[in-house]
């Protein structure tokens, strides 16, 4: 893997964008499953459960955040001792079982059932989030935002598959929406099949067992802190946001078809832009990058409050992921600067906890936020946490002035 350290005057080196590419495409075909599960999950629970749990539609999705919350500590240190392909092969197969859970607690109309598989699926997209890391150790230094952005566009594939399974395979059989989850076990199959073929850089001793601080003095640095902040109200934001939607556009009166395409525009707004953020990055400076995408946040939620036509929705959800992509690979460029090669493990493992915690907290309480005080105050909740945002990355620059 040395060659692909060594970066040629324009650009990334061939073995490395090979690598790049595939890992793209697991990001994309593992977000696929993930995308099936924000837009199918919470409309297939009420078709199981009595009205008075409407509210808790959102469990199982909330299931597979707190599945990613518990994993990411496992799956980071595991990653560590036996490589990247291990780790990621063994999310995929876990993966397949998690869908399958879901597919069986659906056909027994088996709500905890349907929650076990959420929280199975979640092992899968903690090695899923794991890819934007791995794409760093696949890249040269110089190129550290380019490989992010690359993986991280893999999502605009995701954007097109999700979204299609959601509208074609609710109503394959019976019972409705059992066929979705079926599909994402042959998603992560596929995925199981892609990752063997992409060339990891082999384990070295150094890597797990070289200097390393105390996980409290590495997560306490300043950059650190607004990097893991900046990520958490990123994905808990548009996680709020995008889970409630398509509970949102039933209850607005408008036809539930319509959720899959608000998904797919979403989707396709938080992924296309990553095929230039990198570039942007390197150009404008990851604060600069990230402070554009709190004000596209804001827009997202000012557009929500206009109206709840379906045109307001795709709107509003379109620019909820153009933001999420600029603040959110903003933050990993800036978190892979605050550790060394054997504290990776656990200062990504650590970062991605909080995120996922975060976004646990905001898929369950979206759909009660949602069913008590109606999609007007949950944009409320949503813009003041961006606003957390811009108050940390704003203290931040006056006390770091050189920092771009």
């Amino acid at each position: 893997m040395e060659e692909a350290h060594t970066a040629p005057a324009g650009g990334i080196p061939r073995r490395s964008l090979r690598n790049i590419a595939l890992l793209a495409i697991c990001q994309a075909l593992t977000q696929s499953g993930n995308t099936l599960m924000f837009a199918s999950a919470a409309l297939a629970v009420l078709t199981i459960v009595p009205a008075d749990m409407r509210m808790w539609a959102n469990l199982p999705v909330s299931m597979q955040h707190l599945g990613v919350m518990l994993s990411v500590f496992p799956a980071s240190m595991l990653m560590m001792r036996r490589g990247r392909r291990f780790g990621f092969r063994l999310g995929s197969l876990v993966g397949m079982v998690g869908a399958s859970c879901s597919a069986l607690g659906l056909g027994l109309a088996s709500f905890p059932v349907m929650c076990l598989g959420g929280l199975l699926l979640g092992f899968a997209i903690a090695n899923m989030q794991l890819y934007r890391f791995a794409a760093v150790e696949l890249a040269p230094p110089s190129y550290r935002a380019q490989a992010i952005s690359y993986v991280t566009a893999g999502g605009v594939i995701a954007g097109v598959i999700g979204p299609s399974l959601a509208r074609w395979t609710p109503d394959l059989w019976l019972p409705t929406f059992q066929a979705s989850f079926v599909a994402m076990v042959v998603v992560h199959g596929i995925v199981f099949t892609v990752l063997s073929f992409i060339e990891f850089p082999v384990v070295k001793v150094e890597d797990s067992h070289g200097p390393q601080r105390p996980l409290l003095e590495i997560v306490t640095q300043p950059a650190y802190m607004v990097a893991a902040a900046a990520a958490m109200i990123a994905f808990g934001v548009m996680s709020f946001v995008m889970a409630a939607s398509p509970l949102a556009i039933v209850q607005c009166g408008l036809d539930k078809t319509e959720a899959p395409i608000t998904i797919f525009v979403h989707v396709m707004g938080m992924f296309i832009p990553a095929f230039f953020t990198g570039h942007l990055i390197q150009r404008f400076g990851v604060f600069n990058m990230m402070t554009i995408g709190i004000a596209l946040l804001i827009a997202g939620v000012a557009i929500a409050l206009m109206g709840t036509t379906v045109w307001h929705f795709r709107g509003a959800l379109s620019m909820n992921g153009v933001g999420w992509n600029f603040l959110f690979v903003g933050a990993t460029t800036l978190l892979t600067t605050t550790y060394r090669p054997a504290e990776r493990g656990k200062a990504q493992a650590f970062n991605d906890f909080m995120v996922f915690g975060t976004t646990t907290l905001g898929s369950l309480m979206a759909s009660v936020v949602l069913e008590l005080k109606g999609w007007a105050v949950l944009n409320y909740v949503a813009f003041t946490l961006v606003c957390v945002a811009l108050l940390v990355i704003g203290v931040y620059r006056l006390r770091q002035p050189i920092r771009t």
